[in-house]
């Protein structure tokens, strides 16, 4: 599923070039704020999917949420196949929106509850190596494919995506807080691979059936003592431990989008002709892409040995002195010695999708599941999550036009310069998240 959202972010930037021009298929060229749109208005569909998922993740489940996921995408490909004017695009990428927001929502309850502690960074960090190597295969096909090709081919994977999960049963906390116990065991022994076997063979047999019993009531207890089944209240969040909590997701969230974290790879064809490469800038965003899938395989194997911080940190120290050299490039270069040393401009926009996947990008959703405390981690992770679709909205709404009426030093400047404050309010403030138990 996040590889079919990818696919829809890389595919944007490629898309908005073709739809801009004069060979647009159906229809006018679009104006720079019609594009914008397009690019910006799934973060408004994001809001709408964190909010509407937030509300459902506990009252449905994780399994009947991760269905629903699918539905809204599929309908973007269709609208996408079918579209007769720009409406189409708006209406198929708010509803992509809302998918994306759901997985935004649902994927990492759903990851952290069933994953060990040992690789439980690893496996949250794999969200995001699907949606970079999305991105990067929908850079490559919108750039080469037909338009009306890609929709017909992506359309399967959502299809995919709602086969391989029906054998999947829900999370044990989930069915722990509905007081189902005897299928919480069922899937708690699923997901730890656990004998449940009630018959015994052999002495050895009869221990490990015992020793998995013990394990499941010691984590039985420590879900129930982290207060799940009780009623939420007011006073759980606001009390000074959970309003820390939340000020440091703001930050994380507020870095990670003013950074230019999403935008910049929303919009790298337009950054690589602002940059006056020779280069195609379509093939540059296809590197750019295979670049930012690095850096996020690099995430997904340091994060449960380096810990969650010190990633976080060097990213966001390397990708605003990244974006300090492109505005700086962009400031000083003169058009010949730019065209005389193209790849110049690509090796920086590489370092910085490598040094932002590593934890930046990758690391976000990781972090804001293991803050939150487990008896308001769903409604949190749903209010968190908004709040970063409302982000999504604001920098892919303002990047376009900033880059146009500002120019690209200023909007590279400011870029680094919330890469800097992050950096310092982090470094001060931030704990290591690495190890934390999910029941408390």
């Amino acid at each position: 599923m996040t590889l079919t959202d990818g696919i829809g972010i890389g595919w944007l930037s490629p898309t908005l070039t073709l739809l801009s021009s004069e060979n647009n298929p159906f229809g006018d060229a679009l104006t720079v704020v019609q594009a914008s749109w397009v690019g910006s208005v799934i973060g408004l569909g994001s809001l709408v999917g964190d909010l509407i998922f937030g509300l459902l993740i506990d009252r449905l489940g994780r399994k009947i949420c991760l269905f629903v996921l699918a539905i809204p995408n599929m309908i973007f490909w269709i609208l996408t196949y079918t579209a007769k004017d720009v409406i189409y695009l708006y209406i198929g990428r708010f509803l992509a929106g809302i998918s994306s927001g759901g997985c935004y929502v649902v994927l990492p309850i759903f990851v952290a509850e069933i994953a060990d502690n040992s690789v439980r960074g690893a496996l949250s960090s794999l969200t995001m190596v699907y949606i970079s190597t999305g991105m990067m295969i929908g850079f490559a096909c919108a750039s080469y494919l037909s338009y009306y090709l890609l929709p017909c081919i992506i359309i399967c994977l959502p299809v995919i995506y709602i086969l391989a999960i029906i054998g999947l049963p829900e999370t044990p906390q989930y069915l722990l807080r509905r007081e189902r116990d005897e299928q919480a065991k069922k899937s708690y022994y699923f997901y730890k691979n656990l004998s449940s076997s009630s018959s015994a063979s052999s002495d050895k047999e009869s221990a490990g059936n015992d020793a998995a019993k013990i394990e499941f009531e010691t984590f039985r207890l420590q879900v129930l003592g982290g207060g799940i089944t009780q009623k939420i209240t007011l006073r759980d969040f606001f009390n000074l431990p959970t309003m820390k909590v939340f000020g440091l997701i703001f930050v994380l969230i507020t870095c990670n989008q003013l950074s230019g974290s999403f935008a910049i790879f929303s919009y790298t064809s337009h950054i690589f002709n602002e940059l006056e490469t020779q280069l195609n800038p379509n093939n540059c965003s296809i590197i750019v892409g295979a670049a930012q899938v690095l850096g996020v395989f690099c995430a997904v194997g340091l994060v449960d040995r380096l810990g969650r911080r010190i990633l976080l940190l060097t990213s966001m120290l390397g990708m605003g002195l990244g974006e300090l050299g492109i505005a700086i490039l962009k400031d000083i270069a003169s058009p010949e010695f730019l065209s005389q040393n193209e790849w110049l401009s690509l090796l920086l926009m590489c370092f910085v999708a490598i040094i932002s996947s590593v934890g930046v990008v990758a690391l976000l959703f990781v972090i804001i599941i293991e803050l939150l405390p487990a008896k308001i981690r769903s409604f949190g992770t749903s209010l968190s999550m908004a709040t970063f679709s409302s982000f999504i909205f604001v920098s892919l709404k303002i990047y376009p036009i900033m880059i146009y009426d500002y120019g690209l030093s200023v909007t590279m400047y400011m870029s680094a310069g919330v890469c800097f404050f992050g950096f310092i309010v982090l470094g001060l403030f931030l704990p290591e998240t690495k190890g934390k138990l999910m029941t408390h």
